[in-house]
């Protein structure tokens, strides 16, 4: 499979696991996970056939980490960006005193206005580190990464997240604890 192809099925893949498990057929238990042989053969039938190997080699290949094998392989799970309501089981955590947001220009004026909030997503995506914020802003528009003191809004009561691909999550973000 080549690169391209890789970038295709994974985006499927998210979708699949995020979004639209019916779309091939797919049910996803209360923490999101699905059978990783009725996924390959949702796959083969909306033409997005993949083997058990390449699958392996999508999910450790991911540049974002997006998805995780349970510990004999035999289910999958996208790890955070869900629309869907599951229990992805996560465990609070004290997040460290600063995290990133990276989003477009064009939507500053809302956030100003509302903070950072969650929309048809489970929680808000925040970054440990400025690059990475900058590389997901990048992707909506002109990027602008948003400074996030997430070690006051924990010590103010907000529960922080930190999923296995080492996203924080958290479910909103107050405007008083942004600056740029």
């Amino acid at each position: 499979m080549n690169e391209k192809q890789q970038k295709r099925i994974g985006k499927f893949i998210s979708l699949i696991l995020r979004h639209e498990p019916q779309k091939i057929g797919l049910t996803l238990d209360d923490a999101g996970w699905a059978n990783v042989n009725e996924l390959l053969a949702g796959l083969k039938s909306k033409n997005h056939e993949i083997s058990f190997d390449q699958l392996k080699q999508l999910v450790a290949s991911n540049d974002k980490q997006r998805y995780s094998f349970n510990e004999d392989q035999t289910h999958i799970r996208a790890n955070q960006g869900h629309s869907l309501n599951l229990d992805l089981q996560l465990e609070a955590q004290e997040p460290p005193e600063m995290l990133y947001h990276g989003t477009a220009t064009r939507f500053l004026d809302s956030i100003n206005e509302k903070g950072l909030v969650k929309g048809s997503r489970h929680h808000v995506h925040l970054s440990s580190n400025e690059s990475t914020a900058h590389q997901v802003g990048s992707r909506h528009g002109k990027p602008v990464v948003l400074k996030i003191a997430s070690g006051k809004m924990y010590k103010n009561g907000y529960v922080f997240y930190c999923s296995e691909n080492l996203v924080w999550l958290t479910d909103k973000v107050p405007t008083e604890f942004i600056s740029y």
